[in-house]
């Protein structure tokens, strides 16, 4: 998917909260919306160069979000608006290949008292549940999830197994927010429960898929599966 707003390039300062960053603009510090409730510590260092999207809404108090940062030649995705607009793209493409049999893309649909990002339907009316969860966190071409703990995406999991239990396909999908990487593994040490949960839904049935992006400053594009390391 291709941005047609403004992009431009400039210097992160800090980060006094999660939703606040301050940049150079045209030489002078002002205040951005960082759309990422993450961490993303190394990625937004002091001195870091950044990308910023124009966003010409009245209503706002920033008129750019911090989208994404490059950690040397890398450039991370860190827009958390981004991973479910950039797969549903790629299910629609069916690029997706273990999904591609589903010819019904919904967003946002609930199981029961659940609410998945994507409810998948093929031909035959069998339903698929699909999480997504947006990944920016790599040491040394290892990516990893969460980079602060997620009380929230465990339960997403757990909801999973329950769905398939109940008979319906299940499926949680990282996108990993950059090219070029190895694998991808939940993060043990930030999280221990939701690592287990991972290798819970795992062994209950539930798909683990991994997939980077191919970025670009104005792109983001669904690239190629990642192997998925559970240890």
């Amino acid at each position: 998917m291709k941005t047609d707003k403004k992009i431009i390039k400039t210097e992160f300062i800090r980060r006094p909260n999660r939703f606040q960053a301050y940049v150079y603009i045209d030489g002078r510090e002002q205040m951005v919306h960082v759309p990422n409730t993450g961490r993303c510590k190394e990625i937004l260092i002091p001195g870091t160069t950044v990308l910023l999207r124009e966003e010409n809404n009245p209503t706002r108090k920033t008129k750019y979000d911090l989208i994404a940062g490059y950690k040397g030649n890398k450039l991370i995705n860190i827009d958390s608006q981004i991973p479910n607009k950039v797969v549903e793209e790629a299910l629609k493409e069916k690029r997706i290949k273990p999904l591609a049999m589903y010819t019904n893309v919904q967003r946002e649909k609930f199981f029961q008292n659940s609410r998945f990002d994507f409810k998948l339907t093929d031909n035959n009316g069998y339903e698929y549940y699909l999480e997504v969860k947006g990944v920016t966190l790599e040491d040394e071409g290892t990516t990893k999830f969460p980079d602060a703990p997620t009380e929230r995406g465990k339960k997403h999991l757990l909801e999973l197994i329950e769905a398939k239990k109940k008979g319906y396909g299940a499926g949680v999908l990282f996108l990993i927010q950059m090219e070029d990487v190895k694998r991808f593994m939940p993060n043990e040490e930030m999280d221990r429960a939701f690592s287990e949960a991972v290798r819970l839904a795992y062994f209950n049935g539930v798909d683990i898929y991994a997939y980077d992006c191919e970025v670009g400053e104005d792109f983001i594009t669904l690239r190629k599966a990642i192997p998925v390391e559970l240890q």
